[in-house]
């Protein structure tokens, strides 16, 4: 993500939730914050991430390397471009970043009752382990909060390798 791409990473925060984080966050974020790691997708990529030069911005994600946690602060796709497979490639994306830094584990919190972002999340080898409590501001809801095991597990390995492979078939 670079800060050119802030007009349309805000447009898609505004689309996909209730309260979006404020214009100057991802801009904060992206310059000041040594932890920060993020990535958008564009119309056309072959690839997802910082180097990738297309169109149109339709999602973006990004994590926080904390010692060796690569914790997923955000993640979301233009609603007209979900279900093509965009958000599977930036979670992979993300893995794949965390390894490079170092992660031992991927962490993250998603609502209670988005069944499609945990479903998408439990595919990538993301489990439940526990629930923060009125998490969430706008409606109180809680966060699941979800682990993966450790990424250079022989599991963890098999299920990114099989991902990647999935996605090679479809170019």
């Amino acid at each position: 993500m670079r800060t050119a791409d802030l007009d349309a990473v805000q447009r898609i925060e505004r689309a996909s939730f209730s309260t979006p984080w404020p214009s100057y966050a991802y801009r904060q974020e992206i310059e000041n914050n040594r932890l920060a790691h993020y990535i958008v997708a564009r119309e056309g990529d072959e690839v997802v991430g910082d180097d990738a030069i297309g169109d149109q911005v339709v999602g973006f994600a990004g994590m926080w390397m904390m010692v060796d946690q690569a914790h997923i602060t955000t993640f979301a796709v233009d609603p007209a471009w979900r279900r093509k497979g965009i958000g599977a490639r930036m979670v992979l994306a993300l893995l794949r970043m965390g390894e490079t830094l170092g992660a031992r584990q991927a962490t993250l919190e998603v609502r209670l009752s988005n069944l499609p972002a945990r479903r998408l999340y439990e595919r990538f080898g993301f489990r439940p382990v526990g629930v923060r409590p009125r998490y969430y501001t706008d409606n109180g809801e809680d966060a699941l909060i979800m682990t993966t095991d450790d990424l250079d597990s022989p599991e963890m390995r098999a299920r990114i390798g099989q991902l990647e492979g999935e996605f090679e078939g479809r170019r």
